[in-house]
């Protein structure tokens, strides 16, 4: 049994990070792995896909809360969050990046040798990620890139070898999360212009920034289609993609320039959705059509 104070500091990282926003990125990972295994991949390769994935999110997550805890503290959106608030010291919080980390090294040897040979690159990205607000306004492209890996790293699970076909779906996945991303940051347009953080809003405005976000999305939606044509997927594929269409049109209705009320509902709540979406009916056609 954990001491009290570790119990009760794990819940409390656990609750910062959003453990359960996993999901983002999960369902990505475990297409690029039923599209190598064309159907369900082993049960042991599945948990160890499972867990590379827990691990690299939650320690990028809580990296990004680590090195952006000063200016959360200033900014009045995020000033209610674990670290400013003291509610967990940043010792707790390194010390669960560290095992988190391991958890997605161990997760990536147990997997297969290449897995193994390109988890520091991947974690590195995924980290990386944190830092780039400070230097280029795309840095939603970059949060894009560290999700967009999943289904390569799926794909590199199941076969042991890299390919070009699950690059597609990678490219798809970074454009997709780059695209909420920047309705996301539309809600700190005047902390980031203020404290000189970059990004797509802050830099061109609300009302650009959101053509740019629906652009990205219609981009995705194009390499979802090529991906789809390219692994031969039947009509539940391309049902899913229709009702993932019809979820993004309806994020895009809910943000205006001059109402940002139900950004968060657009995030959380309709992003998780799409990615469940795309997850339950290409797997669906993999296990029972391909």
């Amino acid at each position: 049994m954990l001491p009290d104070v570790l119990t009760r500091s794990l819940r409390i990282v656990l609750r910062m990070i959003r453990i359960e926003h996993t999901v983002f990125a999960l369902p990505f990972a475990f297409l690029g792995a039923f599209l190598a295994a064309s159907g369900l991949p082993e049960w042991e390769t599945s948990l160890w896909i499972l867990l590379a994935m827990v691990g690299a999110r939650s320690a990028a997550m809580a990296f990004n809360r680590l090195v952006d805890r000063d200016y959360d503290s200033s900014n009045p959106r995020t000033v209610g969050r674990e670290l400013p608030r003291g509610r967990v010291g940043p010792g707790a919080v390194r010390a669960f990046i560290v095992g988190a980390s391991l958890l997605f090294f161990l997760a990536a040897w147990m997997l297969n040798p290449l897995a193994f040979a390109l988890s520091p690159l991947a974690l590195s990205i995924v980290l990386g990620y944190s830092y780039t607000k400070r230097f280029t306004s795309y840095s939603h492209l970059f949060l894009g890139l560290s999700l967009g890996i999943a289904p390569v790293g799926g794909w590199i699970a199941v076969t042991g070898s890299l390919a070009p076909e699950p690059f597609i779906l990678a490219a798809a996945v970074l454009f997709w999360v780059a695209g909420f991303d920047v309705i996301y940051a539309c809600q700190d347009v005047d902390f980031d212009r203020g404290t000189g953080l970059y990004s797509i809003p802050a830099t061109l405005g609300i009302a650009r920034a959101l053509r740019i976000s629906a652009l990205f999305h219609a981009i995705m939606i194009l390499l979802l289609a090529w991906a789809f044509i390219l692994f031969e997927l039947s009509v539940a594929s391309w049902l899913g993609l229709a009702l993932v269409v019809l979820a993004l049109a309806w994020e895009h209705r809910l943000v205006k320039p001059n109402d940002l009320s139900r950004v968060n509902t657009a995030f959380f709540s309709i992003n998780g959705v799409v990615s469940i979406l795309l997850f339950l009916f290409v797997g669906l056609d993999l296990c029972l059509f391909v």
